[in-house]
């Protein structure tokens, strides 16, 4: 990989893990229509570390109380009712799904799912999910004609049953298109929640996975599967890159619905089956090398 690839490569996971469009999908799309080779699940999970840094820094208010709560609760048993020190536990418990499920399914993330073709149907469906999802919630916090404005739901709500659904949401980001905030937050949305919550914990619920998987992706670089230099810059043009898009989002959502968000995948993913199907893209471009 050269410089010039990871500094694309580490711009578009900036601009794209935190929007509700999948940055995998987007890193794999790059590199097949510039003509480079696929980059890889391992350089994706590592690059992921620096926007997770951003989400780090950005949130580092909520996460020192959630920590610092979550800690006492352990040997403090008034504090175990606590918000702050719930949220620590919701984060640990909606983290095992996608634990559990990345490692059963390891080998097809790195080879079968990063299939063309399946990135185009988990654009346009998942596209289709966060666009319903989004028009409910707008109805309910409307009123519409003739109907009360439906009171949803904040993350002092959050309980275990729905915690664990976020979770299975946040696992289904395995397969690129899905996008983990795309997943995460049309479950937030269809289970009653307000677009800032879903957003909010959606951000906090993806610092464990995705340190964890980019941690362990670390052995792949020492491995020589990964080059280190280009691997590090893009992560760091990431951090910069995913701090100003966090901020962004963060107001966006609560003036603004997700239906250009909707309107994009659905068009990306028809894009991709019509080059695919005209012969103009392979839906396996770029797949053979390391």
């Amino acid at each position: 990989m050269s410089w010039f690839e990871s500094f694309v490569l580490g711009l578009v996971q900036g601009l794209t893990e935190f929007l509700p469009i999948s940055s995998s999908a987007h890193l794999r799309l790059t590199a097949a229509f510039a003509g480079w080779h696929d980059p890889g699940a391992a350089f994706t999970a590592i690059t992921q570390i620096g926007t997770e840094a951003a989400v780090l820094i950005y949130f580092r208010k909520d996460i020192a109380r959630i920590v610092s709560a979550w800690f006492r609760s352990l040997t403090n048993a008034s504090m175990r009712s606590d918000h702050d020190a719930q949220m620590g536990w919701l984060v640990i418990i909606g983290s095992i799904p996608i634990g559990v499920l990345g490692v059963t399914f390891k080998d097809q993330i790195e080879g079968p799912f990063r299939d063309l073709r399946l990135i185009a149907t988990t654009l346009i469906v998942l596209g289709i999910v966060l666009g319903i999802a989004d028009r409910l919630a707008a109805r309910d916090e409307s009123g519409g004609k003739h109907r009360v404005v439906k009171e949803r739901k904040s993350l002092r709500e959050l309980g275990v049953r729905d915690g664990l659904i976020f979770g299975f949401c946040q696992a289904m980001a395995l397969i690129p298109g899905v996008s983990r905030s795309g997943a995460t937050i049309s479950g937030g949305l269809l289970m009653g929640y307000t677009r800032e919550a879903a957003a909010r914990y959606s951000f906090l619920l993806a610092i464990p996975a995705v340190l964890a998987s980019g941690a362990f992706e670390l052995k792949d670089a020492g491995e020589g599967h990964v080059s280190w230099g280009p691997t590090i810059f893009a992560t760091v043009i990431a951090f910069a890159v995913g701090y100003a898009v966090i901020a962004w989002f963060m107001k966006f959502i609560t003036t603004k619905s997700f239906m250009p968000f909707v309107i994009y995948r659905v068009l990306l993913g028809i894009l991709l089956f019509v080059l695919i199907g005209a012969g103009v893209l392979s839906p396996h471009a770029g797949e053979s090398a390391g």
